[in-house]
């Protein structure tokens, strides 16, 4: 009787500290929960403002919702606004840069994947420090350099050096993709009788196309949202991408067109949209599978 006694007054002083224990972590979820609700808040209303603002007939730089409706902001976008130079030149730039990296890097990726040579590791660690190093630190080099081989003002100019900023990036992740084909697969396939090119363009290539496809995405995206290198290279007005189009928009006229410059961000952000929503699964595996081969 004596134990069951104290087991009852043990319990009881017990469950006051197991309740507050609790009390307060509701409280600390409490607490964090709100601070992610205003933080999304936070991030969401400009979006917001962009999607209203290009259909309001009133648009101002204030969060409003529209008290008229209209599609006229869109419609003036690709019929006075040079909204259609804008977007192709910048698929231009960015479908270009975006071949170039492909191709670049699967031929990279597979050479230092397959092929031991001395430096190959200081030769990968020097590749990824070109991306780290801050871009505006490249400005005036990069300026220099793009004037003596006559790249200013040029769509092959702008889309080499754009392919070149992607390429850290994409030749990482497609060397651990071709790490990650086991090396007998293609043996196997030499001593069928195929050649190495044969081999590695019918046998590896097929097997690591996922990893090829997303980095083609990342280049995609990338060379898409890039501001400064045509700010830095392009000066003539029918060679302008949509991002400097935006820019210019912004700041050339004392009363900007808030509608109008809504419905241009709206159209320059449907391309990364589309493509996240297409290949978010291709590029979360394909990032795992490039991490497993570093």
């Amino acid at each position: 009787m004596s134990r069951e006694l104290s087991a009852s007054r043990a319990h009881a002083t017990v469950a006051p500290a197991t309740q507050r224990r609790l009390g307060s972590q509701n409280l600390a979820q409490f607490g964090a929960y709100g601070l992610l609700v205003l933080l999304a808040i936070f991030s969401l209303v400009p979006f917001a403002w962009v999607v209203l603002a290009a259909f309001d007939a009133h648009a101002t730089i204030y969060f409003q919702i529209p008290r008229t409706w209209t599609l006229q902001h869109v419609i003036d976008l690709f019929t006075e606004a040079d909204g259609v130079r804008l977007i192709v030149n910048s698929l231009i730039y960015t479908l270009g840069a975006t071949v170039v990296t492909i191709i670049v890097c699967t031929m990279g990726g597979y050479v230092l994947s397959r092929f031991a040579f001395p430096g190959s590791r200081v030769l990968l660690l020097g590749i990824l420090l070109l991306r780290i190093v801050p871009p505006t630190a490249t400005i005036v080099p990069l300026y220099l350099l793009a004037t003596s081989l006559g790249f200013r003002d040029t769509y092959h100019g702008v889309i080499l050096v754009l392919a070149a900023l992607q390429t850290p990036l994409a030749l990482w992740m497609l060397k651990g993709f071709f790490d990650a084909v086991p090396i007998a697969i293609e043996e196997a396939a030499l001593v069928d009788g195929a050649s190495r090119l044969r081999a590695a363009f019918q046998v590896v290539l097929p097997l690591a196309g996922q990893g090829v496809a997303a980095a083609g995405l990342i280049g995609f995206i990338g060379a898409w949202s890039e501001f400064l290198i045509p700010l830095v290279l392009i000066s003539d007005q029918d060679k302008m991408p949509i991002s400097i189009g935006m820019f210019r928009a912004w700041i050339s006229y004392t009363q900007v067109d808030w509608g109008l410059l809504a419905a241009l961000s709206i159209t320059y952000m449907i391309p990364a949209v589309v493509f996240y929503v297409i290949a978010r699964r291709a590029l979360q595996s394909s990032i795992a599978g490039g991490l497993s081969g570093i």
